[in-house]
């Protein structure tokens, strides 16, 4: 087992990334003066990965909604359920499926050991039944319809189909009602040995913790398991969107929209990249800027207009989200102000405004325990340091942000998604 120490100086924060035995990466990171703890235990696998092999075998392809599916399922084992065992230690536990990620979660003030151990035995433990899996089909299709109602969920994923014509993101994380009734414990299983294996997963720790407190709770339920390659296969997504507009009638008071630009899915995680386009996107209709303002005075938007990257393996997208009666003519400032970016260039002290400002919340975030956990998995899946974040906002230029506004937000592939 090998313990590696991973300090910074500037910020006076230190973690530890260990090897552990079983061919799981576990990062602790003790917070003095802190009453609680909070553990992750995750996966990199979700929604996204419907097709896929183990390396040297056959290409599987299962139904869309598994990594959602799974997660809901291992929480149950033969006797007591993890959250049934979770209320005798008192911790608040959890989990979510994403994307690209499904991870298990816990918080608590006390009996951290205690729960530590609910959160590996029951996530290495599964236990699936074709009765049980029958069962479950009823609660996740209730669980869809309800997200089918949903119109901030709905003008979402139009918008992600109005992008992406294959790529399987354009698919409800949940998956459909039909795509559900196909799987089967025989299915669980297959995803399960292929993507829960110690080597496609990481634990983090954070909060009033120590490392040996982990270690002697790791030492003894992990087993060690020999390395799963996992290959993944997406369909080739065409350069172009699908549909440049789409709209739903559903029960709203004012429309609500997206604007996106399909941007390009980077193999590999960019770091500059993935720090330097949300300054980008609060440079082009940020809370701060004039066109904002002026959107907000002529009653274009309201306060719920936000704009996000989002991004993951294999897909990226710049969105500008809220509610408008006239989204078209939202649509219309934002592409004219991506214009006069590009010909008048940024201005200096507004950039610099929005990358101070971005940089200390970032500071500010190493103050949270669930941020701080997330982030040592997400960083760990995505290949880099979490310090590494603070060195890139040190370094950013305006310049950099030119050249991203020239080399994305290209107009031919922006769609625009409402619901009425």
């Amino acid at each position: 087992m090998d313990i590696k120490t991973v300090s910074n100086g500037f910020l006076s924060e230190t973690y530890y990334k260990v090897e552990h035995d079983s061919g799981l990466t576990i990062y602790i990171m003790p917070k003095k003066n802190y009453k609680t703890c909070y553990a992750v235990f995750g996966t990199n696998y979700g929604s996204v990965d419907t097709t896929f092999c183990r390396k040297g075998e056959k290409l599987t392809k299962v139904p869309e909604g598994i990594a959602h599916f799974l997660e809901h399922k291992l929480f149950e084992s033969e006797e007591l359920d993890a959250f049934e065992r979770y209320a005798k230690t008192g911790a608040n536990a959890n989990a979510f499926t994403s994307f690209d990620r499904t991870c298990y979660l816990f918080s608590c003030a006390d009996n951290f050991k205690s729960s530590l151990e609910i959160l590996i035995d029951f996530v290495k433990s599964p236990y699936f039944t074709q009765q049980t899996v029958d069962k479950e089909q009823g609660i996740i299709g209730q669980e869809i319809r309800m997200y089918q109602d949903n119109p901030d969920w709905q003008v979402l994923f139009n918008l992600l189909r109005g992008i992406y014509s294959k790529n399987p993101v354009r698919i409800d994380i949940a998956g459909t009602v039909e795509s559900i009734a196909e799987i089967d414990a025989q299915i669980l299983y297959t995803c399960y040995n292929t993507f829960y294996n110690n080597s496609n997963m990481a634990l983090a720790v954070a909060g009033n913790v120590t490392v040996d407190e982990v270690l002697e709770v790791a030492d003894r339920l992990l087993k060690p398991e020999e390395k799963v390659e996992i290959e993944r296969k997406v369909e080739d997504e065409p350069e172009g969107v699908s549909q440049k507009y789409i709209e739903q009638d559903m029960h709203v008071e004012i429309k609500k929209f997206n604007l996106g630009f399909k941007e390009k899915a980077l193999e590999k995680t960019d770091l500059k990249r993935s720090v330097l386009m949300p300054i980008v996107l609060d440079l082009i209709c940020g809370k701060s800027t004039q066109l904002f303002s002026q959107l907000l005075e002529r009653e274009l938007i309201n306060s719920s207009f936000y704009t996000e990257y989002f991004t993951g393996r294999g897909f990226a997208v710049n969105i500008f989200g809220g509610e408008s009666d006239k989204p078209e003519q939202v649509r219309d400032a934002i592409l004219e102000r991506i214009r006069s970016l590009r010909s008048e260039g940024v201005d200096e002290k507004e950039f610099e405004a929005i990358r101070r400002k971005k940089y200390g919340s970032e500071i500010k975030s190493l103050n949270d325990i669930e941020t701080l956990a997330n982030g040592l998995v997400n960083a760990h899946f995505e290949g880099y340091d979490i310090f590494d974040i603070f060195e890139v906002y040190k370094n950013i230029t305006k310049a950099d942000a030119e050249k991203l506004l020239s080399d994305c937000f290209d107009e031919d592939k922006c769609v625009l998604s409402v619901i009425k």
